[in-house]
């Protein structure tokens, strides 16, 4: 099984996990999996390239975002949302519910 870095709550940056959410794509993840549930990249990839999305999951997860799963061969990848709302109380939701009134997700698509 393999394992992923995750920091610790107490060294969760502000400018990373604003850097990870950043790119459209990313704060499209973020939003899709803001209704506390897993998915595995393949979920929420749809077309994107999978070295592209393994990527993205990546900035998501050194960041402080997203936790990393491994379930046999699968990966299921989650928002840390409780560690990021004590660490920035309110932000999170405010970025993600923005994000979604305005149609971001992580399919490729309009916005």
């Amino acid at each position: 099984m393999r394992r992923y870095f995750h920091p610790a709550t107490a060294d969760i940056c502000l400018p990373e996990v604003l850097f990870a959410l950043s790119d459209a794509t990313r704060l499209g993840i973020a939003v899709e999996l803001s209704d506390g549930g897993e998915r595995t990249a393949g979920e929420l990839g749809g077309d994107i390239a999978k070295s592209t999305m393994t990527h993205h999951l990546k900035i998501l997860r050194e960041a402080g975002v997203l936790r990393v799963r491994s379930e046999g061969t699968r990966c299921y990848n989650s928002l840390r949302l409780e560690d990021l709302e004590s660490r920035f109380p309110g932000l999170l939701g405010h970025i993600l519910g923005a994000a979604a009134s305005c149609g971001y997700t992580s399919l490729p698509g309009p916005r």
